[in-house]
């Protein structure tokens, strides 16, 4: 056992998995964050052409998930919307105008009530198919003969509609489900999404390169902001990240402090980055090192030990409220926030023509690239964090 251990440690160090990560791995495949164990909540490896989402839920040190039952007396652990919005500089709430989609595998029972419990307890208005802000399709784009639920990307789609509902409370969403997770029902539900009057698309998934050029196009969507993870595992690029069509979002560690701001971020260990092997760099991308896509280009928080509020399914499918970190919270947050803008963009290009607008994450890495800035957090842009994080809308 120990030596298949070292064998699989070895492997990660060669892939690019940070040393700060493996050591903190428990022999229930837990990894730690500071004081925090936190575990995949759609497990990996994933096959060519699929993908695994990118949701970490903070757990106990036997890897049991820490769940709060819902109640009057309760409070949820975790950063909670007036956190984030704090954290961010975001004012605005968004507008019905704007309509913000997430595009996840399979299906989610209780998403509607899930998501009334989240707005309801932090004071957010009610987002309902009733009231016409809430709408739930099949990658066909009808309202009904949904997938069946995966309690992992359940959680998953918790997360994101929380997230987006914390930093954009006025935004329609719609939740599109695809029938699996392989690229080529993502795809098709990303393509659903668009048809369906989507501005901004937040997808919290990826899988590695090889065979997606039949899938990119399906990200390719003029005039809509479509979000996408980095990754979970540290450095090392994932596709729809590596997409020049998207907009690649890192992952920090985001906590208070006493600077005029009130927060400090550093970056994240277990963010995504890296330079692309198939993706062309999109023009507006200047960062000089890597002739290729460079992922990523904006970030926001995903470290579990700094870890957001969610409500959604339990280990055993009951729900409860739940602690998570990930670049899946990165993703729909900052989807949120392309939301509160509300205004068409230029694929990835906003970010990189408003730098004084992201605060500029100067520290931590995810992994071992030589000390480069592909995993090294630097002045200016580097991968785990891209250009920085959101101070206002108006790089977005």
């Amino acid at each position: 056992m120990k030596r298949l251990a070292a064998s699989i440690a070895a492997f990660a160090l060669m892939a690019g998995v940070p040393a700060s990560l493996l050591q903190a791995q428990s022999a229930q495949g837990l990894l730690k964050s500071g004081n925090v164990y936190h575990a995949a909540v759609c497990p990996g490896p994933v096959g060519p052409e699929t993908a695994r989402c990118h949701a970490r839920i903070v757990t106990d040190d036997k890897g049991k998930p820490i769940e709060r039952d819902a109640g009057p007396n309760v409070t949820p652990s975790g950063l909670k919307p007036a956190d984030l919005r704090a954290a961010y500089n975001i004012t605005g709430q968004g507008s019905s105008t704007t309509t913000v989609a997430i595009v996840d595998a399979y299906g989610y029972t209780n998403a509607e009530s899930d998501l009334a419990t989240y707005r309801s307890t932090f004071g957010l208005p009610a987002c309902t198919t009733g009231n016409g802000c809430f709408a739930k399709y099949n990658q066909a784009g009808v309202k009904g003969s949904y997938p069946r639920q995966n309690n992992g990307w359940a959680q998953e789609t918790a997360l994101d509609l929380d997230m987006v509902s914390a930093m954009c409370p006025g935004c329609k969403i719609i939740l599109v489900e695809a029938n699996s997770a392989s690229f080529a029902d993502l795809a098709a539900a990303v393509n659903t999404a668009a048809s369906l009057g989507a501005r901004v698309i937040s997808n919290s998934y990826g899988g590695g390169e090889s065979g997606s050029q039949a899938y990119e196009s399906a990200y390719d969507h003029i005039g809509v902001a479509v979000t996408v993870s980095s990754g979970d595992n540290g450095y090392g690029v994932q596709f729809p990240a590596s997409s020049p069509h998207v907009i690649a979002v890192g992952g920090t560690s985001l906590k208070r402090n006493t600077s005029a701001r009130g927060w400090g971020e550093t970056a994240w260990s277990g963010a995504g980055s890296g330079c692309s092997t198939i993706y062309s760099k999109p023009s507006w991308q200047l960062d000089g090192g890597c002739a290729m896509r460079m992922e990523a280009d904006v970030s926001a928080v995903a470290d579990p030990a700094t870890g957001v509020a969610v409500y959604g399914p339990g280990n055993g499918g009951k729900p409860a409220w739940l602690v998570f970190g990930g670049t899946s919270v990165a993703a729909p947050l900052i989807g949120g926030i392309y939301g509160v803008n509300g205004a068409a963009v230029n694929y990835g290009s906003d970010p990189y023509a408003h730098t004084g607008a992201l605060y500029d994450v100067t520290s931590g890495s995810n992994g071992s690239c030589g000390g480069t800035y592909f995993c090294t957090a630097r002045a200016g842009y580097d991968g785990p964090t891209g250009l920085g994080t959101p101070n206002g809308i108006t790089a977005f």
